[in-house]
């Protein structure tokens, strides 16, 4: 008996010794060691279209470069380009498979060469590109802003691409100022309630905004006039100023653009900063990408020279990723977070996500479910159905594809602010 003992024993430490270099429970975080490399879970599109595209699995764990930090994630941001980017609905889209997102939230795990200001242990939030959806990511320094001490993970994780968005068209392009008026489109998303916040730092400004009505009684204290998504707001604006508005800011597209121009007093300024009408189903659709391109009215300069009116666009991905402008965007986040320090702002978050429930994540946002910032949380334990749906255990996507009606009956039960 005392010989069998001794040999359930041994068996149980080896049963222990193997659960170690296993990867850990989902939900779990941490990084594990399978042999000499060291792994991470991250989310990862195995090339472009549906939800079904995505998958949880492991990864080598990158190491900070010259210039880079590395951080350990805390939470990501999601945003509505994370779902044109799975779609292949974007210009010159990269090559498959990758991890999407492009912000989040962590601590300083290691630094590389030649990094400074910043020390292991740091809280910060930063800009990636790419690769953001995962447990540990590098990125280079100039992205990189450290969070103040009272700024939860996933509030650091919404303040990056809205509130720098909503700044940087506000103040930066469009210049606003006491008294004038900003029509705003999605005003119960991320960006949304950025602009919102922070129209309401500078006196008499009055905002117009446009929503789902299902969000109208959530934020309706946010903004000055809140119209139906589906009416017509052009009447609804002109009926209470009868001018028009001085800036218009447009994620929509399509004949909103006509619209939004129409709308524009005199010294006025349009600021298209997406296209999220281009999206209808699941997948990239050539005929909303044509019918949006199509009722875009033809921009004529001269008209705009009569009118005395501004036309702008604004990428801040593309500002900070191929037009370096990272030293303008530090200031930008500097004022930012004075702004919070003060209690002026402060981000929206409207869910909290696992890893694994990416799919459920993207579809309310597909869906326009949600008000304010869809936050990935690394820690947060999945839902068994989501966990199942989601994981699998290589890059390239070799599951069999889910079966339409597989999830029908699957719950969605995200952590609600």
């Amino acid at each position: 008996m005392a010989k069998e003992g001794v040999e359930k024993a041994e068996e149980t430490e080896q049963m222990i010794e193997k659960e170690a270099v296993k990867e850990p429970a989902e939900g779990g975080g941490g990084s594990h060691r399978l042999g000499d490399a060291q792994e991470m879970r991250a989310v990862v599109l195995a090339g472009f279209g549906g939800l079904n595209k995505l998958r949880v699995t492991r990864k080598a764990m990158p190491e900070p470069q010259d210039g880079e930090l590395k951080i350990r994630v805390k939470a990501c941001g999601l945003n509505f380009i994370d779902l044109m980017v799975r779609q292949g609905n974007i210009d010159n889209p990269p090559k498959t498979p990758l991890v999407p997102g492009f912000e989040c939230s962590g601590i300083v795990e290691a630094l590389g060469d030649s990094v400074k200001g910043f020390e292991i242990g740091d809280r910060v939030m930063a800009f990636v590109n790419y690769n953001a959806w995962a447990e540990v990511v590098c990125t280079p320094v100039e992205f990189v802003y450290k969070v103040p001490d009272d700024m939860s993970f996933s509030e650091a994780a919404a303040f990056p691409v809205n509130f720098v968005t909503a700044y940087m068209m506000l103040f930066e392009v469009a210049n606003l100022r006491e008294g004038m008026s900003v029509l705003v489109h999605s005003a119960g998303g991320g960006v949304g309630q950025a602009v919102a916040q922070l129209c309401s730092t500078v006196p008499s400004v009055t905002v117009f905004g446009t929503a789902s009505v299902f969000k109208h009684e959530a934020i309706k204290d946010s903004v000055t006039h809140l119209f139906d998504r589906n009416a017509d707001y052009v009447q609804e604006v002109k009926r209470i100023s009868a001018e028009g508005v001085d800036i218009v800011l447009d994620c929509l597209c399509g004949d909103n653009t006509g619209k939004g121009l129409s709308l524009l007093k005199p010294l006025g300024t349009y600021i298209l900063y997406g296209s999220s009408n281009m999206v209808t189903g699941e997948t990239k659709s050539f005929f909303s990408f044509a019918k949006s391109w199509w009722q875009v009215e033809k921009v004529n300069p001269i008209k705009l020279y009569e009118e005395n009116k501004v036309i702008a666009g604004f990428s801040l991905l593309n500002l900070l990723f191929k037009q370096g402008r990272a030293g303008l965007i530090r200031g930008v986040v500097d004022k930012l977070i004075g702004l919070y320090n003060q209690k002026k702002v402060k981000p929206v978050v409207d869910s909290l996500w696992a890893l694994e429930e990416v799919k459920e994540a993207m579809q309310r946002i597909h869906d326009r479910g949600n008000i304010g910032k869809l936050i990935l949380d690394v820690e947060k334990t999945p839902t068994p159905l989501m966990a199942n749906d989601s994981t699998e255990t290589s890059e390239a996507g070799e599951e069999e594809e889910d079966h339409e009606g597989d999830s029908e009956n699957k719950e969605r039960t995200p952590f609600i602010q």
